[in-house]
């Protein structure tokens, strides 16, 4: 009878490999697994007591202006009356420049490090590139204050003024006078501090691709631009948009390098020379002078909650962007 269930066992499956028995009750394990929940539960728990303290510190502030809060453009401390919409377009428009002012750097600097650098000349490069983003945002801000700026105001600017200023259509954008700071600079400062995450990620995704792919273009007689463009860049697609959404991110709060060099005036300027502020700039220069409970600190309480949920909304559409890339 064992012989014949053993014969069964064999022909119904004659693949199978003898598994060990699973130990029950061990300890270990049973703590290292409350330890990964709990430690998943307290990032909730953190960025939900985040969200719901900047909610009823702003809610004074929507109650008092309503939803148009959110687009007003008066900022007004001596009337109380207080608007989010030009911290909103300065924190957009900063953001988008210094992205499109970046990725095409960052793409360069990845591409002569994975293809084109000599191998002894990579890695002082690479770990050049690394150290950059370990400079602290005032120490940007402080450069692009006291050089960046006064080379803006004597140099670029009135060139640009000069000539693309001339220019129907986009020539208002680059019109106004020449004073070096404003929103432009503070992109360009941006731009400068979120080129290292962006070039770190893409070169190491590019490094990530199979050599037998790009060898395998090469030996069809690619170009080193063609296997870069029709091998790696599809092949890591989804990891270079994920780095462009890390920058952004990054570009969306920073505080102190914008306010450095951003202007910080209340008002929307159709050039971008002029000056303007963003969320992080506005709470960083009035959070000290504001009293506690009065209606100027739940103004910028509600200005961090509409950062953090900017912030969510563009890291949900990265998500999106990436998951329906994956699918495709």
């Amino acid at each position: 009878m064992r012989s014949l269930r053993l014969q069964q066992s064999i022909t119904l499956s004659p693949n199978a490999v003898p598994r060990p028995a699973r130990r029950s009750g061990n300890l270990g394990d049973a703590i290292f697994a409350a330890a990964c929940h709990a430690a998943g539960g307290f990032v909730l728990l953190l960025l939900g007591g985040i969200i719901i303290e900047l909610f009823i510190g702003g809610l004074p502030a929507f109650r008092a202006f309503g939803l148009p809060f959110i687009w007003s453009t008066e900022w007004d401390p001596v009337q109380e009356v207080f608007g989010a919409g030009v911290s909103i377009y300065g924190t957009i428009v900063t953001a988008v420049l210094a992205i499109l002012l970046a990725v095409p750097v960052a793409f360069g600097v990845a591409f002569y490090l994975t293809e084109l650098a000599p191998p002894w000349l990579r890695r002082p490069v690479g770990t050049a590139v690394e150290l950059l983003a370990a400079v602290p945002s005032i120490i940007y801000g402080m450069w692009g204050f006291f050089l960046i700026a006064p080379l803006m105001a004597q140099h670029v600017q009135p060139a640009v003024i000069d000539s693309i200023g001339e220019w129907p259509l986009i020539g208002e954008l680059f019109q106004g006078p020449p004073f070096g700071t404003g929103i432009f600079t503070a992109a360009l400062i941006l731009a400068i501090m979120i080129l290292p995450f962006i070039a770190a990620t893409m070169r190491d995704v590019f490094e990530q691709v199979p050599a037998v792919y790009k060898e395998s273009a090469y030996g069809l007689g690619c170009t080193t631009w063609e296997v870069m463009k029709g091998v790696v860049l599809p092949y890591t697609r989804v990891s270079v948009a994920g780095g462009i959404m890390l920058g952004l991110g990054r570009a969306l709060g920073e505080t102190m390098a914008v306010t450095f060099v951003i202007g910080n005036a209340n008002r929307i300027s159709s050039s971008l020379f002029g000056p303007g502020n963003t969320i992080a700039s506005v709470v960083a220069l009035e959070f000290g002078e504001s009293e506690t409970g009065s209606l100027k600190l739940s103004a910028l309480l509600a200005l961090g909650f509409i950062l953090f949920v900017l912030s969510f909304v563009v890291l949900a559409l990265s998500r999106w962007l990436l998951r329906s890339r994956i699918k495709g």
